[in-house]
């Protein structure tokens, strides 16, 4: 079973992707205690959950389409696959945000994360596009 979040946010997509587009970016996640990209791997110390390793599997700038994996997780993972895609809107933007995680009993853990890390995106947004 996948998990799906999809809210509108009342930003252009540009907008946006300028946070959640840039992978080393990683203000907007929940509970991130530090993070460090190298261009292919985000590492990552979580508050409470230890340390976590996604691989960006693709980003796409003129779809705004980030896709990602957990490689490493503590406790591990059998697999994780997640997806953001941004839409435009008549509203602003259209935030799909998807994810695949093995064991399913997880699954209320990410979605708890997903829907934080979006409230907090919203937070971030508002912050900075004031005016």
């Amino acid at each position: 079973m996948a998990i799906k979040i999809e809210e509108i946010l009342r930003y252009p997509p540009a907008t946006i992707w300028a946070i959640v587009g840039e992978p080393a970016r990683v203000d907007w996640v929940t509970g991130v205690e530090s993070a460090d990209f190298d261009g292919e791997v985000r590492r990552f110390k979580m508050v409470g959950a230890g340390g976590l390793a996604e691989r960006i599997n693709e980003r796409d700038s003129e779809r705004m389409y980030l896709e990602y994996s957990v490689i490493e997780s503590t406790p591990p993972l059998q697999s994780h696959v997640a997806s953001i895609t941004l839409e435009s809107h008549d509203t602003g933007t259209r935030f799909i945000w998807q994810t695949s995680v093995q064991p399913a009993e997880v699954e209320p853990f990410i979605a708890k994360g997903m829907k934080g890390s979006l409230a907090q995106l919203a937070e971030i947004l508002a912050k900075e596009n004031k005016g």
